[in-house]
């Protein structure tokens, strides 16, 4: 498929007015095909008269176009484009007939069939030029039309889109008209879906799932309407333009690639948000963001849309931002920063240090295929981070301000970088346009080291080091230890402000027992510690009293451990020491994955390897043994669930799924029953009877995949085979969906079997060039991120990458995950090396 560059849409738009798009959807011609009628009404400038361009579909079949009434050759059709030849100016109709092919790996209409009640479903995911899988279209995001959809739905079916839906009678359904919006954010969902429905400030919300999901939609409907109403609430006390759009509706689907997708009237979030077992208080904070985040989208990104993708980043920095700000400010979920801190910015701060780098705000993102690339943590979590900095120095008044100009001047429209720093200058005297410079046209991580000196009187004065070239607005913790009690606890003295770099030190009276650069966390830096800071680190981290303070501390440690300034075994002891007397379920969560999928399976050697399990094991018994009375059942379950991953030996778990709990709780639910069999699969300890068991005892979607990837973590050169084949074979019409290969790949490599697989390392980059080449983005991407050989630290997998990057022509989507997985991995033999 031709991807679209930037010269081609900025050609397009100079040349088109796009007004409106009549598409007609048939959904009951089959299983692997639909019927996609779409008339697309537009206009050619008069100075752009006699002027060539092009309409983009992908159909399985192109049955008949026509121009104006006058038919045109479907032949024409090259791979996904249909020449538009010699156009006059004024008003044009262009008629479209196609059958157009189901997806299977979340691209375009997504077609799932519920393995519980054989109930099939189907949604679109359209972001960011997937529109042409199901309708044809002038597939950019600055030619904003009007969109009337209808629908023909078989019988027993809802049908959801951008407006609200009207049933007809006959299994057809009308929406309503869409006000101005982008073709990649288009919306259908459509099936035997669940629905719940409420009203809020006159307008309809709607929450919806598959049926065998209703019973958990039901049970959490109060508190994600809850969460929803409060959201909106606050964006209308922050925002000057109201909410744009006729409905509210939120769909909770299957096999989703992204976590969620902010079409207008219409978001669509991943259905592991509607939770089938037992979840964490921070993972129901975690899904509370995501509405947040979307909700933002609303107005940043749907009522203002990028211009063109180089300003991805408008999209979600900004809903990234205001998702977590407004979840501290209007629900009860009022720690988010800290769970930010942990778990999103160190995604940022890693991608920030590969090779693959790119600005904020990057300006050589040349076509869609470049662009799909920057979805990553520095658009995300490095830009939100970047904007709480400007709030920061800005001022949250000023801020929105600016954001509240954006809107006014650019509604229904689309907008450029340029366009929001001109907002937001006009809202201050700061020299704004010079900050976004310097934070969103540079890569790269600083780093912040403090100096402490001895000056008069006992008094010392504080100096940072600066290694970057960006200003930061940071606080400086003064923390002393709690002379009053014998625990390591420290009481903060001061909290500084200050501007790095500066010019002369700064007075901070006597020597405080910990100096912490950026305690709030309110910039995006590394930090590092002086002696004597990182000695109370060492002994008093625990006694710390805020949680955003302590994941400061955290990341820093984490930071210095990929940097080789920290050894991983240090970084464990520490982990020993302190997590066991952790309150935040955020910490705990996000100090004992990196201590598992990092420090235990790829820094320390396999030798080193069991002794760090064992650390682990004991972390975790003392932290099961702490919640005995059932007053913190989501650090009982983050204990549990760590505790299984990193068990060596299968007696006590198999123990546990024999009874079907964990002594004293929790129960074994569906999700923690997989992950013992998995684990169990592992080591050995189970056979493919038992797997099969447990899918007949589940057989839901999510047990297919914890059945697949179980049976790719057997310790058998069979089973291996049989899972490399199913991720891999040549197409013969049993290629596995998106959930299914992720699964599988995820079962497949394993520590513990290195000698089983090694055949498999050379194999894998040929056949995962091959498999991105036939399957597209989507899968490429699950086979660069899960299907690596993440566990291959040596230094012939390194050179295999290499080799691949070189000489095999790997698409864009896999070329990034490969560079990425290639560049972490030469940093954990750094790391090893340096050990």
């Amino acid at each position: 498929m031709s991807v679209l560059t930037r010269d081609a849409a900025q050609t397009r738009a100079q040349l088109l007015d796009v007004h409106r798009y009549t598409i007609e959807l048939d959904l009951t011609t089959g299983d692997e095909t639909f019927d996609s009628r779409t008339v697309i009404r537009f206009t050619t400038r008069a100075d752009h008269a006699d002027t060539d361009t092009f309409v983009e579909i992908k159909p399985a079949e192109l049955r008949s176009v026509t121009l104006d009434g006058q038919p045109l050759d479907p032949q024409t059709l090259d791979e996904n484009r249909l020449p538009l030849k010699n156009l006059t100016a004024g008003e044009h109709e262009l008629r479209v007939d196609a059958a157009m092919r189901y997806s299977r790996t979340g691209e375009g209409m997504h077609r799932f069939t519920d393995p519980v009640d054989g109930e099939t479903y189907l949604y679109t995911q359209l972001c960011m030029d997937d529109a042409q899988r199901v309708f044809a279209a002038f597939d950019q995001p600055d030619l904003k039309a009007v969109f009337d959809l209808s629908v023909k739905a078989p019988e027993g079916w809802s049908v959801l889109a951008n407006g609200i839906t009207e049933h007809l009678g006959d299994g057809r359904w009308q929406a309503a008209s869409t006000p101005l919006i982008s073709t990649y954010l288009v919306a259908v969902a459509a099936g035997p879906y669940h629905s719940v429905r409420t009203e809020h400030r006159g307008l309809p919300f709607g929450l919806h799932c598959r049926r065998s999901l209703a019973p958990y939609l039901d049970a959490d409907t109060d508190e994600l309407f809850e969460v929803t109403r409060a959201c909106f609430d606050r964006y209308h006390e922050k925002f000057d333009e109201p909410y744009p759009f006729g409905s509210y509706d939120q769909a909770f689907v299957p096999e989703f690639n992204a976590g969620a997708m902010e079409n207008p009237g219409l978001v669509t979030f991943r259905d592991e948000f509607v939770y089938r077992s037992a979840v964490t208080d921070t993972e129901r904070q975690t899904r509370a963001m995501v509405i947040a985040h979307e909700m933002a989208h609303m107005w940043f990104g749907d009522l203002v849309t990028l211009r063109w993708w180089d300003d991805i980043w408008l999209n979600e920095s900004f809903a990234e931002y205001m998702g977590y700000q407004t979840l501290t400010e209007a629900t009860r979920f009022t720690d988010t920063w800290t769970d930010f801190g942990v778990v999103r910015k160190p995604w940022g701060y890693d991608a920030d240090q590969r090779p693959s780098t790119h600005p904020v705000a990057p300006e050589g993102v040349n076509d869609t295929a470049t662009a799909l690339l920057n979805f990553d943590g520095i658009s995300y979590a490095k830009g939100a981070s970047a904007l709480r900095q400007l709030v920061a120095w800005l001022g949250e008044k000023d801020f929105l301000t600016g954001i509240n100009t954006h809107f006014a001047r650019h509604k229904f429209a689309n907008a450029t970088l340029a366009d929001f720093v001109d907002s937001l200058a006009d809202a201050t005297e700061r020299d704004v346009h010079a900050w976004a410079d310097n934070w969103l046209r540079t890569t790269g991580v600083d780093t912040l080291t403090p100096s402490v000196t001895p000056g008069e009187n006992g008094t010392y004065t504080l100096t940072v080091d600066h290694a970057g070239s960006r200003p930061h607005r940071i606080a400086v913790g003064l923390y002393d230890l709690d002379l009053g009690d014998n625990e390591g606890h420290l009481v903060l003295r001061e909290r500084l402000d200050l501007d790095v770099p500066h010019t002369a030190p700064h007075p901070i009276g006597k020597r405080p027992a910990l100096l912490l650069l950026n305690d709030g966390d309110l910039t995006y830096a590394k930090v590092r510690f002086e002696t004597e800071s990182f000695e109370t680190v060492r002994k008093s981290l625990a006694g710390l009293p805020e949680p955003l303070t302590r994941a400061v501390v955290w990341n820093a440690l984490r930071d210095a451990v990929r940097d080789g300034e920290l050894a991983a075994t240090a970084y464990l002891e520490t982990a020993r020491t302190h997590l066991p007397h952790e309150t935040d379920l955020a910490i705990v969560e996000g100090v004992l994955a990196f201590a598992a999928t990092q420090v235990a399976d790829r820094y320390l050697t396999p030798e080193e390897r069991p002794a760090a399990l064992a650390t682990l094991s004991s972390l975790c018994r003392d932290l099961i043994r702490r919640t005995e009375d059932g007053d913190n059942p989501g650090l009982r379950l983050i204990a549990v669930r760590h505790f299984i991953d990193v068990a060596a030996h299968p007696d006590t778990i198999a123990a546990w799924l024999a009874d079907g709990t964990v002594p004293g709780g929790p129960e074994l639910d569906p999700e923690l029953r997989w992950r013992v069999l998995g684990r169990l699969a592992v080591l050995g300890a189970v056979d493919e009877a038992a797997i099969a068991d447990e899918l007949a005892r589940d057989p839901s979607a999510t047990g297919q995949e914890g059945a697949a990837r179980c049976r790719a973590a057997l310790p058998d050169e069979e089973a291996k085979a049989k899972a490399w084949a199913a991720m891999f074979a040549t197409d013969d019409g049993t290629d596995l969906s998106n959930y299914l290969f992720t699964a599988t790949a995820q079962g497949f490599w394993q520590p513990e079997q290195a000698d089983l697989v090694r055949q498999y390392v050379p194999r894998y980059y040929p056949d995962a060039v091959a498999l991105a080449a036939r399957r597209g983005p989507a899968i490429a991407d699950a086979a660069g991120r899960y299907a690596f050989p993440v566990y291959a630290v040596d230094a012939d997998a390194l050179r295999l990458g290499e080799e691949c990057l070189r000489d095999d022509e790997p698409i864009p989507a896999l070329r990034r995950r490969l560079a990425d997985q290639l560049d972490d991995l030469a940093r954990a033999l750094r790391v090893r090396e340096g050990e």
